[in-house]
């Protein structure tokens, strides 16, 4: 499975994450904020969206200027860069770019609440960013979120590079530090994350598949299975890695006949059925 194409359709997810950082912004932009989430959330044209996305990303940017030290805006940022880039860019200079943005707020919005001076995460060791993570509590798990998403957008966006590549079992760990906090925040976002993460390598080469399959199964129970975007993950990174045809057709058929619309799922479950079309499509050649 390759690393650069995944993360595509299961990123409308991240705006779960965005309703949690209007908590801690000033009450109208909050209230603005968690509309604007919940009116992207329920779009059936995710076309619109990649139309609007631009416009809100300057404003965020607008509004970091007048408060860079407000972490919460930077986590805001991060995930709506993350979300724009993921979703809709194809250029791979330009994904670049964006990602670079979406992960300096994102790193920004961690650091100002652990007190990191030196805000180079890249280059920070294994084990000073460790101690680090798990000293995080509760308070700061948003802008865990913002970093960890906008961490593996990055990665994803910069796949031609081991040394991003090599970032990876950073972003795992604060994604994992995530699900020990609140096993079910952003509705399971994180543990969606987690089976993806799990299932990028074959087991011959380290993956671990089992734990990708609870984690991918934990993330459906904990949506009720109203967001579709977490079946066709699971096909796509765990069935297809593991040559599972049979539930890889299954579960692309139970997105297909499930209902699209659902609140907070609506735009993600619109986008997830068009790949599900595509996947089993393409499911004879690639099994």
């Amino acid at each position: 499975m390759s690393f650069k194409y995944t993360f595509r359709y299961l990123t409308f997810c991240i705006l779960f994450s965005l309703t949690a950082c209007a908590q801690l912004v000033e009450k109208p932009l909050m209230s603005f904020s968690e509309n604007l989430t919940a009116a992207v959330l329920d779009q059936n044209d995710p076309e619109l969206v990649r139309e609007g996305a631009p416009t809100f990303l300057l404003l965020m940017d607008g509004l970091i200027r007048q408060s860079p030290e407000n972490p919460a805006l930077r986590g805001a940022a991060a995930q709506l860069y993350s979300l724009y880039n993921a979703a809709f860019i194809e250029d791979s200079e330009r994904s670049k770019k964006l990602a670079n943005s979406g992960f300096a707020h994102g790193s920004q919005a961690y650091c100002m609440l652990a007190k990191i001076q030196n805000c180079d995460l890249n280059k920070i060791d294994f084990e000073d960013f460790e101690k680090s993570v798990l000293k995080s509590n509760i308070k700061d798990i948003d802008a865990l979120s913002a970093l960890s998403t906008s961490w593996l957008i990055w990665i994803r966006s910069n796949a031609d590079d081991w040394s991003a590549i090599a970032q990876l079992p950073k972003a795992e760990l604060a994604l994992n530090r995530i699900v020990q906090l609140d096993g079910d925040y952003g509705q399971g976002t994180a543990k969606m994350y987690l089976g993806i993460v799990n299932s990028l390598r074959p087991p011959a080469l380290g993956g671990k598949p089992e734990l990708a399959k609870k984690y991918f199964e934990e993330a459906i129970s904990i949506s009720n299975g109203k967001n579709l975007a977490v079946k066709v993950e699971y096909a796509n990174s765990y069935a297809r890695t593991l040559y599972e045809r049979e539930l890889h057709d299954q579960l692309l058929n139970e997105v297909l006949e499930a209902e699209t619309n659902a609140v907070g799922f609506t735009m993600s479950n619109t986008m997830a059925k068009e790949e599900a079309k595509r996947l089993l499509a393409s499911a004879d050649d690639y099994f």
